[in-house]
């Protein structure tokens, strides 16, 4: 009787190992969520990889631009909202989406985007032009224009095409840059608690150009994301570094947003 109980706890002690084992081997590598405080609440900044973001906050979860794969959404909440900046994949990734519970989610997409959504996901979405603004669940969306300087029609980013977002929640503002350069917009933005903002060449603008226009708009924090380009993962050390220099008080958040190696 004693040797039965002793087998069946060995055999119980190597049951719960192996599923704590597998549960390590199958998590997601990605950093650890931050908490922000507003005046509903917590905002949850969960990175993902590149420029994906999920942000929960009073009960609801924001993806952002979900791309890379469905396993590095692994363990978070179904989206009750999806915004997409841009055209390309990776912003707008069917596959992501295909794996991904996004069946109830309100998608927020500029019209190129909504032009080149699978049609399974067309009455999920809702359009928003640059300069325009969404209420919902809670939150506003106000979508902001991002592009490459100098301005050219053949530009991989022209003006209008894609999104930047400013979500206004629980007295907090959070500004996503999308693929961006440091345009007369994102300069001109004003009481911005939260930001996130690219520095990739030659897709959008490098390490100084960010610094210069976070600098200009002053955000309380700033991530940054989208940071791997053509030759490699930017110096965001060195963006932490200058933005310092000139100013203290931003209070820069650097994160492994490439731990899954995507």
């Amino acid at each position: 009787m004693k040797r039965s109980f002793l087998l069946t706890a060995a055999l119980a002690v190597f049951t719960l190992q192996t599923q704590a084992q597998t549960a390590a081997t199958t998590a997601p590598a990605r950093p650890a969520a931050d908490q922000i405080a507003t005046k509903k609440g917590p905002l949850t900044v969960q990175p993902i990889t590149h420029g994906s973001v999920v942000l929960t906050w009073n009960g609801k979860t924001i993806y952002v631009d979900p791309y890379g794969g469905a396993a590095g959404y692994t363990g978070l909440a179904a989206p009750d909202i999806i915004l997409i900046t841009d055209i390309h994949g990776d912003h707008l990734d069917p596959k992501t989406l295909a794996g991904l519970p996004v069946g109830k989610a309100l998608m927020v997409v500029p019209k190129a985007v909504a032009e080149q959504l699978p049609a399974e996901y067309r009455a999920q979405a809702r359009i928003l032009g640059n300069g325009q603004q969404l209420d919902t669940l809670g939150l506003n969306i106000s979508a902001v224009a991002m592009y490459n300087l100098p301005e050219a029609a053949d530009a991989m980013h022209p003006k209008g095409r894609g999104n930047g977002y400013v979500l206004g929640l629980g007295g907090k503002n959070v500004y996503l840059s999308g693929d961006t350069e440091d345009t007369p917009e994102m300069r001109a933005l004003q009481n911005i608690d939260v930001a996130f903002v690219c520095m990739n060449l030659p897709y959008t603008m490098d390490v100084q150009k960010a610094a210069q226009g976070v600098l200009a708009f002053k955000p309380g924090i700033v991530y940054p994301y989208h940071y791997r380009g053509q030759n490699g993962l930017s110096d965001v050390q060195g963006f932490k570094k200058t933005v310092n220099a000139a100013n203290k008080k931003i209070d820069v958040r650097l994160r492994n947003w490439y731990a899954a190696g995507k």
